[in-house]
């Protein structure tokens, strides 16, 4: 989403008081998922589930901190955009790295629960891409918004599909794989966000240049 002026598109920067509105409901349902569904993962001992659980808990942050950029200074966006990115980068690599260690020693996760709290998060996900659709392009700091509610729409189909398989395989892989799945989207997503954050970052030092 961008202004068009004098044949130029400006890069929607969440200056909207429409935009604002959604970021605060999605902040709230982000947060009480995150508890939701860790308490889930505890009980049923899903990888997949707690995975998806932090990833509620890194977008309730990321959505706060988002809120309290809009309208400031592109550098101060673009930093709050570097720092969400690296969060996604130490999420996935923790994701990754205890999944990893539970290759070593595969539980069998409690597939009714995971079905059950994978339903209700996908309900929440689903909700938070609703109302986040139409605000999917734009600067470092909307756009990190954007990616970490896809996440959680596709994080929460990949869970309960793993229910499934492990309800019909009755083994512990399917909720690894999936967890190894949802790592490997959080590093790509940090892979998107650091770059365009560092282009932002200098683009936001030679303006006042290109200004004289």
């Amino acid at each position: 989403m961008g202004d068009s002026c004098c044949g130029q598109t400006k890069t929607f920067d969440g200056m909207s008081a429409e935009y604002k509105k959604r970021l605060i409901w999605v902040t709230i349902i982000n947060l009480v998922m995150f508890g939701v569904e860790m308490g889930g993962g505890q009980l049923s001992g899903s990888q997949a589930l707690k995975a998806d659980a932090l990833d509620f808990l890194q977008d309730g942050v990321t959505y706060a901190i988002s809120f309290w950029v809009i309208g400031r200074a592109q550098s101060i966006r673009a930093t709050a955009a570097l720092f969400k990115g690296f969060t996604l980068l130490a999420m996935g690599l923790w994701v990754a790295g205890s999944t990893v260690y539970q290759f070593f020693y595969v539980g069998l996760p409690h597939a009714e629960t995971m079905g059950l709290i994978g339903f209700l998060a996908l309900g929440a996900n689903l909700a938070s891409v609703f109302l986040l659709v139409a605000y999917k392009d734009g600067d470092a700091n909307v756009r990190s918004v954007w990616l970490c509610s896809r996440n959680d729409a596709i994080g929460n189909v990949g869970v309960m599909l793993a229910a499934v398989a492990v309800w019909f395989t009755a083994s512990g892989w399917p909720d690894l794989i999936v967890a190894i799945i949802m790592a490997g989207l959080f590093l790509s997503s940090a892979w998107q966000v650091l770059n365009q954050s560092i282009r932002e970052l200098r683009d936001a030092k030679t303006a006042p240049k290109r200004a004289t």
